[in-house]
């Protein structure tokens, strides 16, 4: 069983910093990319960053610039610095892990994990 475990959420002023932390446990095998999503009320959940095995990462426009996702050198935590915060990045802000798994009846298959959600409030 695969685990996802997020912290660091909380409330902060405009222009001050956050950093996420998401820690990946249990049965890990061949992640493909590791992620950072966000659901603002009211909005759809949205992919800020990306960070795959290969490739560099990726940022939204509204964050680039301001965020930097990393990987620990184990693999299994992904994190998110955020600079700069503003009023509009305040949201519920989920981790995703995108793994290859394997079993008898379909072979090889692509699978994704959540984490719980921690809530990031930018206001006076």
């Amino acid at each position: 069983q695969v685990r996802l475990v997020e912290s660091g959420g909380g409330l902060v002023q405009p222009g001050e910093s956050l950093k996420l932390s998401c820690e990946v446990s249990g049965t890990i095998s061949n992640i493909n990319q590791m992620a950072w999503y966000r659901q603002a009320p009211g909005k759809q959940r949205e992919l800020i960053a990306v960070v795959g095995n290969t490739d560099g990462p990726n940022y939204s426009n509204s964050v680039k610039g301001r965020f930097t996702i990393s990987r620990d050198n184990a693999g299994d935590t992904v994190f998110l610095q955020m600079n700069r915060l503003k009023p509009e990045d305040t949201a519920v802000y989920y981790c995703n892990v995108n793994m290859n798994e394997y079993d008898d009846h379909r072979g090889w298959y692509s699978r994704d994990y959540w984490g719980q959600g921690t809530q990031v409030t930018v206001d006076y």
